[in-house]
């Protein structure tokens, strides 16, 4: 028997005790062995001679006792039987191995499975899990080894939720409760989930927003912006309100205006409230300085015999908080009001007696569970909600209207208790949807009905709702039978640009769901109505000259007892849809019920202004409605052919309209600097995910900052520049004497920048300063240019740029910038200065080819493989816990003691007269100005610095004489214009550098710069045109 067997066998028989004797062959044929209960010279149970008891041997004998399995040599099992028994020594024996074998059975030993005990054929995989499946004797010790495991978790496991299954979770109390809690951090607005089907989602600005649609649709949307109409949600946009006294109102307003930048509050067409109007806020009594940023506002008409005003200030979301402390403390708003409580925090009516009419007073806007009346044979539904679940559970869940992520009890009104003036914040209150294109209000007049007088047939029951209150009043229906009129001479108009632009109409209209076409279609303008030549002509030819009149832009939108009896009171779609499926038509209009009025108010919405070219495009009109009716309206918005667009075309279409994006393009606002840093760290973490071999080396290509601009730095470089030529007295300048007389006339000057060290860079917004630049440059004629009206405008010399720089030495001029040839602007390329040479190639040759940039030297890449190559010499424990970020991105930490230097950047960078590198080619070569001198080395307070490779660290050389043109700005906003047909570029330029600039070049060729994107070294000319 091999070694295995024979330790198995002795396993086996480890406990067994010896009972039998058996003759052994290999000691004599008459010798034998005894075991108990045998005879022979030994009956100790601890003596035991046999070889199957000797475990130490390693030589079997195979003649007696049981072995197990074939012998080694083929012999066949042991046929004797032993020779003799004693009955008691054996039936002890046999009582002890019974024993053994029931101490075994009832031991667990390996397994702690209860099914264990079972034969293996018995056993199945589900008894793990389903002690149902284990006999009715081992299912309770099953259980107890259940919940024992289960305490034994490193995590206590949650309870899990009775309603798994997805039919469940789709509920429509689960599912509220569910958007409810994912509403806690973002707000969604009314159209979230249309949008989270069709666009891709972003969080901006505390908001969930669609900022792309997920289908292509960009020739598409600019097609619609062009010839129909773009539809887009603004309801994040956040409003308002300030009631109160008309003259202590604009005192308080005045405070944040400036009259040289636009219009104010004060504004003669805005103040009656007939038009909309626009303006810039700063900070108060600091105008022209430390602006805030745009402000849509509006003034409610005035009634009869009454200085009470209501003024709606439209904002967006990143100016609130800027916005909101500076109108707090001008109009003296220090007494917070509390909040008045809610419906659902009100005390419950008592029940009525007898049943309620079937009505939308009567069910919930949004309580579906129920699904009405059923017979009584009808079968039940499989869950079905007890007796007392309503008690403990509380009442239903409602959606959220308005902003779910502020506290109840945070205070959303102000009051003053000098001035009398009340603040109030109205974010999400009010739905505003804005409709882009020619044919908007071709859409508006398919969807929107005025609404119809009510019937005072069941008095009782329309007691709750506000129409019929207000139609009892004649001189309410009678202003609504004239703004519905006004609204029907829309239909005859062409295009949205006929009308004035920033008319209000107010407007009390149908629920729009009630006509609903069955399927989509496209507005379009009612021509036959047009060509008509009646009294609705001269009406309409009124309308499109003086606009809308001053009584019809009221509205009952403005009283706040009116918008909350219209969202409580809104019809649901349960209840709709039952009156579709009563009518005897299929499609048949339904009629209206006494709450299905809405009202709503009409703002046109101009186009563009600015400028000669592609005169009012981007116009359209902006629908306001009360809270709780967004998806009312849009959904038939969207079954009359609009295109919806998203953030994405929002930016495309004030690019379209040459007219700055807030917060993109205002980088001297709070808001705009918040929205740089954002952009700046997205932009960089999405250039540290790429490997360090597929990223662009903007050391290279000589860019020093890609995914910033650094205004400030620009201004005070110009300034410098504009300082010591003043006090050098022009004496290095050469190419005429224009740049001595500019020079002569600013040093008188020189000295009252000494005191200006630490002011902040501003953007010009002065008009006639603004229109005195936009005439010497000289637009040239182009696709969709107007003829430029001809008024008294000074040439340029330098004693009238003197007088321009004599208060905007670190301003910022906003510029469009239109591509001579092909080529397509991107984010953050830089604006240079043309040198000579480059002039007078585009004159005599314009087709031919550009200047390049020169490559530059990135003198940090050699230092990075050292610095990796010492560590990988002598590592330490601080490098191996930073390898892996080095890995990801390729940066690497750079000590002070060990930084130097490279060649070409040893000495602090200067603005030559001669040329070639670092030498600056310009029209007029400026004077040598030391610039504070570019550095490897990191700053003295970080000791360590992470170095990323193909990025400059910082601090910044001079950014305006790094490379071979001089640098003027740069762009913010640049892409193909499909309204133009080439490049266009949005961006900012030094009002110093823009002036030199203009001084050098030659009549016929001003306003002429250079465009070279951070990842290119070929520079585009462009055209410079400012818009005012």
């Amino acid at each position: 028997m091999s070694s295995a067997k024979e330790r198995m066998r002795n396993k086996k028989l480890k406990n067994q005790p010896s009972s039998v004797t058996y003759s052994s062959p290999g000691v004599g044929s008459g010798s034998s062995h005894c075991r108990n209960g045998g005879e022979g010279p030994s009956h100790g149970r601890g003596h035991d001679p046999s070889p199957a008891r000797d475990r130490g041997s390693s030589h079997p004998i195979h003649g007696g006792g049981w072995v197990r399995g074939h012998q080694r040599d083929g012999k066949a099992y042991g046929q004797e039987l032993p020779k003799a028994i004693t009955a008691s020594g054996f039936i002890k024996a046999r009582a002890a191995e019974v024993t053994a074998m029931l101490k075994a059975v009832n031991k667990t030993t390996g397994s702690v499975h209860a099914f264990g005990v079972l034969p293996k054929h018995m056993r199945r995989r589900a008894m793990s899990h389903n002690t149902k499946r284990l006999p009715c004797r081992l299912r309770e010790v099953a259980n107890r080894m259940l919940e024992k495991s289960q305490k034994l978790g490193q995590k206590e496991k949650k309870p899990q939720s009775k309603t798994k299954s997805r039919k469940a979770r789709r509920r429509h109390g689960n599912l509220l409760l569910d958007f409810n809690r994912r509403q806690r951090k973002n707000v969604w607005l009314e159209t979230h989930i249309w949008h989270a089907k069709r666009f891709h989602m972003a969080k901006r600005w505390g908001y969930c927003l669609g900022e792309r649609p997920t289908y292509k649709c960009y020739r598409a949307c600019y097609r619609a912006m062009s010839s129909h109409c773009l539809l887009q949600d603004l309801s994040y946009h956040c409003c308002l309100e300030l009631r109160g006294e008309e003259g202590l109102l604009l005192a308080a307003l005045a405070q944040l205006t400036c009259k040289d930048s636009g219009p104010t509050f004060a504004a003669v067409a805005s103040l009656s409230g007939r038009r909309q109007g626009s303006t810039l806020v700063y900070r108060a009594g600091q105008a022209p300085a430390q602006p805030l940023g745009p402000v849509l506002f509006l003034w409610r008409p005035r009634t009869q015999d009454s200085t009470h005003r209501q003024l709606w200030l439209w904002i967006h979301p990143t100016l609130k908080q800027d916005l909101l402390p500076e109108l707090r403390a001008v109009c003296q708003c220090s007494e917070a009001v509390p909040p008045l409580p809610t419906l659902e925090e009100m005390p419950p009516a008592p029940a009525p007696p007898s049943q309620p009419p079937p009505g939308p007073a009567q069910a919930p806007a949004l309580d579906t569970e129920t699904k009405g009346p059923q017979p009584d044979g009808a079968k039940a539904s499989k869950r079905k909600r007890s007796q007392g679940e309503t008690e403990t559970t509380g009442p239903p869940a409602k959606k959220v209207l308005g902003d779910g992520t502020r506290s109840p009890t945070t205070p959303v009104t102000w009051r003053s208790s000098t001035t009398g003036i009340v603040l109030s914040d109205l974010t999400m209150e009010i739905v505003r949807y804005r409709l882009i294109g020619p044919l908007s209000h071709s859409v508006l007049t398919e969807t929107l009905e005025a609404a119809t007088e009510c019937d005072a047939s069941s008095p009782s029951q329309q007691a709750c709702f506000w129409w019929p209150e207000h139609c009892k009043d004649e001189r309410n229906m009678s202003l609504h039978r004239k703004q519905a009129d006004i609204f029907n001479l829309l239909k005859g108009v062409y295009s949205t640009a006929e009308v004035p632009s920033g008319s209000v109409l107010g407007l009390t209209v149908d629920d729009p769901r009630l006509t609903l076409p069955r399927i989509r279609g496209k507005a379009m303008p009612s021509i036959q109505q047009a060509q008509e030549v009646d009294e609705e002509e001269e009406s309409r030819r009124e309308l499109m000259l003086h606009g809308v009149p001053e009584g019809c832009s009221q509205s009952p939108l403005w009283e706040r007892s009116v918008r909350d009896n219209v969202t409580d009171h809104k019809t649901p779609e349960q209840e709709l849809n039952r009156m579709r499926s009563e009518v005897l038509v299929p499609g048949s209009r339904l009629q209206p019920l006494p709450q299905g009025r809405v009202p709503v108010l009409l703002v046109q919405q101009p186009g563009k202004q600015a400028g000669q070219e592609q005169a009012s495009w981007g116009v359209g009109w902006d629908l306001l409605l009360p809270k709780a009716w967004g998806m009312a309206f849009w959904v038939p918005l969207v079954y009359r052919g609009v295109r919806v667009g998203g953030l994405n075309m929002a930016l495309k279409h004030s690019q379209n309209k040459g007219a700055p994006h807030f917060p993109h393009d205002y980088p001297d606002c709070p808001a705009g600097k918040r929205f740089q840093e954002e952009q700046e760290e997205e932009l960089l973490a999405k250039f540290k995910r790429r490997p360090p071999a597929k990223r662009t080396n903007y050391i290279k290509h000589g860019c020093l900052a890609p995914f910033r601009c650094p205004w400030q730095q620009l201004a005070e470089e110009w300034e410098l520049i504009v300082r010591e030529e003043a006090v050098t007295g022009g004496e290095e300048a050469k190419g005429g004497g224009s740049s001595e007389t500019l020079a002569k006339l600013l040093v008188p000057k020189a000295g009252e920048m000494t005191s200006q060290v630490d002011v902040a860079f501003t953007i010009l917004r002065n008009r006639k300063s603004l229109r005195l630049l936009s005439s010497w440059c000289r637009p040239t004629s182009s696709k969709g240019q107007r003829s430029q009206r001809q008024w008294a405008v000074p040439p340029l010399n330098p004693a009238v740029a003197a007088s321009l720089l004599a208060s905007n030495w670190r301003s910022l001029v906003w510029v469009r910038l239109s591509l001579l040839s092909k080529g397509q602007p991107e984010l953050h390329a830089q604006v240079c200065v043309p040198a000579p040479e480059d002039l007078r190639r585009q004159r005599g040759q314009p087709s031919c080819s550009e200047p390049l940039e020169p490559l530059h030297t990135d003198h940090f890449r050699s230092k990075l493989k050292q610095l990796k190559k010492h560590r990988k010499a002598k590592p330490t424990s601080s490098s191996s816990s930073h390898k892996s970020d080095d890995k990801q991105s390729g940066s690497a930490p750079i000590s002070t003691s060990t930084s130097t230097p490279g060649p070409d950047t040893s000495s602090a960078p200067t603005i030559h007269s001669t040329p070639g590198p670092p030498s600056l080619s310009a029209p007029t070569p400026l004077p040598s100005v030391t610039l504070p001198a570019p550095s490897l080395t990191p700053p003295s307070s970080s000791p360590t610095s992470d170095l990323i490779l193909g990025l400059w660290p910082e601090p910044l050389p001079s950014v305006s004489s790094h490379c071979s043109r001089v640098t003027l700005g740069w762009v913010s906003q640049g892409d193909f214009s499909l309204v133009s047909g080439c490049g266009e570029a949005l961006g900012l330029v030094s009002l110093p550098g823009l002036l030199h600039m203009l001084l050098g070049q030659p009549e016929d060729q001003r306003g002429l710069v250079l465009l070279r994107n951070p990842s290119s070294l070929q520079y585009r000319l462009a055209k410079v045109n400012i818009e005012v």
